[in-house]
């Protein structure tokens, strides 16, 4: 009986389907969710499902949907492992790009954080109606500069020769920036600092690339803005800034995306943002806190710029009126130039003493008061003062113990002239206070606030203006009319023409803070402050003596920098080291510490301070070279991850997770057990 053949189909094995594979990041706070994870895409998502967009992927472990961004295509896979499919494709618009996420995974690992954290800093929340009206609008065009706005930028940088130069170039520079006052053509008062940096990113965009600028608040960002207005198109000057609204920072964030170059100026994060083809990011005062990250992983705006150059290539710019240690030691290693200014110009500084026979319970010396009675018949003067409000220290006339509420602890202080104390924690009035020391209740103050000094200064000057201005009444400029300015450090207005006599008091009681860096910040301050007045017009600084004032009165901040970090270097304090700090149960610190010496055998002895309890935790410092750094961190952020996985499979007797979390953060500014 013949045998039936078999056709070539029934021969045939069946074909093997080719997976498309999605790499997603997944937005979730836990660290061992920190990498990439591969899901199926299927045949429906498939001409949605594009690197940069927001996808909604299921997690097998917690048994829920969440949220996530499809970093990459992976190869096609033929294998038979099980993997998820995509659930959905939130957006269309990709709004990770390749150079964003390779920004966020360096500045993650280098604070031994997760990069998930670093790109809620820098993406804002999705807002449908923003992003379907810009879909549907025109894409914006490459932005036309006059050329009346490049000669005004060409005559600016002509200031500080090689400017223009090393900005084409691609340079870190850290620029001391010129501590005078400015006025726009239509009248507004600016810095010199603000004309300075406007021109940089006029002429960056000139030259068809986007520049971006980080200042720490919106007194320094108004300033750029109306110097940047007159010359640079509306479409093409994006703000990026937390304080916008949802649909408006969404907006602006998607502006960024576009291939068209613009100039962006925000805060912190607009080091983040995705401009095409970029070719200059400043930084101006970068001292100032407000730079500093407070959510995890803490990443400081200086670092992730000096991330983005690295990455992304374009000049790069520190500039201030002071020079913090941090950035002078890139100077000193080598990594930034140096770029001073071509002539001298500082403020007139005077350092002030009462003198002999004056009684030193006034807060103004003659010398300052002359100076500012002569002023005020030209214009406005500026008196800086350490505190906000009337009495923010009230103290026992006595025995000169710190004033208490009976109730909660907390400090009293006084609103106002002659006005019942008050707890600045609870509220609760003290009307029947006595000190628990010597049972006196009789009260002084022991510090005087902007209110207070404003009190006395208008009884010293009757029939001057007087104006206050601190975090609870902002005042942003004042015209040239006489007037007595008591600001707050950081809170001072514009002057138009500048202050015709600046008085810094309170300097002692400043630089008495338990500080690492107060003697940085309160050049800061001063020097800021001295900014404001006009040309030749006197600087009085009250009763501070030290290297400090010599920096100021001579206008060599750079010099004290230098200085600093000889004096700590010593001691190994940051910056000269860097500095982590490892917190959690004591178990938990010491197996993280004992990981660490493993893993890094070069640590000495002496690069770990601790553990010191706090509670029912403790706090470790370890302190390391810059060329430790990735191992260090790399092994610090393994620990936390093994402890991660360890917490969710609870001890007897206690919950998932309950105090049992490590915390790690990289390079805080203080030793501070």
């Amino acid at each position: 009986m013949p045998v039936q053949a078999r056709s070539d189909t029934d021969a045939a094995p069946s074909p093997i389907r080719r997976r498309r594979v999605a790499r997603v990041l997944l937005d979730s706070p836990l660290p061992q969710l920190d990498r990439l994870f591969d899901y199926e895409i299927p045949d429906e998502l498939a001409a949605e499902a594009l690197p940069g967009v927001r996808v909604r992927v299921p997690l097998r472990s917690a048994g829920r949907v969440i949220d996530g961004f499809l970093v990459e295509l992976g190869e096609p896979d033929a294998s038979d492992r099980p993997l998820s499919q995509l659930e959905a494709v939130v957006s269309p618009m990709p709004v990770l790009t390749p150079r964003l996420y390779a920004l966020a995974r360096r500045a993650a690992d280098r604070a031994a954080g997760s990069a998930g954290d670093i790109l809620r800093l820098a993406i804002p929340k999705r807002m449908v109606r923003a992003e379907k009206a810009w879909l549907a609008a025109d894409p914006p065009s490459r932005p036309e500069l006059t050329s009346e706005a490049q000669t005004w930028a060409d005559a600016v940088l002509a200031e500080y020769p090689g400017l223009a130069d090393a900005l084409s170039h691609g340079t870190r520079l850290a620029l001391d920036a010129p501590p005078q006052p400015a006025t726009l053509d239509d009248g507004t008062p600016v810095g010199a600092w603000a004309l300075l940096l406007a021109a940089a990113a006029v002429r960056t965009l000139a030259e068809g690339r986007s520049a971006i600028v980080a200042v720490p608040d919106h007194r320094d960002r108004s300033q750029l803005e109306a110097a940047l207005r007159a010359w640079v198109p509306a479409d093409a000057l994006v703000r990026d800034d937390a304080k916008q609204s949802g649909p408006t920072r969404y907006t602006a964030f998607l502006r960024t995306l576009a291939d068209a170059p613009c100039i962006v100026i925000g805060n912190r994060s607009a080091v983040y943002a995705p401009v095409a083809d970029l070719g200059l990011i400043m930084l101006w005062d970068d001292g100032d806190p407000l730079f500093s990250e407070p959510l995890s992983p803490g990443v400081h705006a200086r670092d992730a710029a000096l991330l983005r150059q690295e990455l992304d290539g374009g000049a790069l710019v520190f500039a201030g009126h002071t020079r913090t240690s941090d950035v002078e030691r890139l100077v000193g290693v080598g990594w930034v130039r140096d770029l001073p200014a071509a002539r001298r110009r500082s403020p007139r500084v005077v350092l002030t003493a009462h003198r002999e026979g004056e009684s030193r319970a006034a807060r103004v010396p003659s010398a300052a008061f002359a100076a500012a009675r002569e002023a005020l018949t030209q214009g406005p003067v500026l008196v800086q003062v350490s505190r906000p409000g009337y009495a923010p220290v009230l103290v026992c006339a006595s025995c000169r113990h710190p004033a208490r509420c009976a109730h909660c602890g907390g400090p009293l202080h006084a609103a106002r002239h002659g006005a019942v104390p008050a707890c600045t924690w609870c509220g609760r009035a003290a009307n029947a206070w006595s000190c628990p020391e010597c049972s006196s209740t009789m009260l002084r103050m022991a510090s005087s606030g902007s209110e207070r000094t404003a009190d006395e200064l208008g009884r010293a000057f009757p029939g001057t203006r007087v104006v206050v201005a601190d975090g609870d009444h902002p005042v942003v400029s004042v015209d040239e009319r006489p007037a007595l300015v008591v600001a707050t450090r950081g809170a001072e207005p514009l002057a138009v023409g500048g202050y015709r006599a600046v008085i810094l008091l309170d300097g002692d009681r400043m630089l008495m803070a338990d500080d690492l860096r107060i003697g940085e910040s309160c050049l800061r301050w001063w020097s800021n402050a001295a900014a404001l007045a006009a040309p030749g017009a006197p600087v009085h600084l009250v009763g501070v003596g030290g290297e400090v004032a010599r920096a100021l009165a001579t206008w060599t901040q750079a010099a004290y920098a230098r200085s600093e970090l000889a004096d700590r270097a010593p001691l190994r304090m940051p910056p000269t080291v860097r500095v982590a700090a490892v917190d959690g149960p004591r178990r938990s610190v010491d197996a993280a510490l004992a990981e660490l010496r493993r893993a890094v055998p070069e640590l000495d002895g002496e690069a770990v301070l601790g553990p010191l309890a706090h509670g029912d935790v403790v706090r470790a410092l370890v302190r390391f070279e810059y060329g430790l750094g990735a191992r260090v961190t790399e092994s610090l952020r393994a620990s936390v991850v093994a402890q991660a996985v360890k917490g969710r499979r609870p001890a007897k007797g206690r919950p998932a997770g309950a105090a049992n979390t490590l915390k790690v953060r990289v390079d805080v500014p203080d030793l501070d057990l």
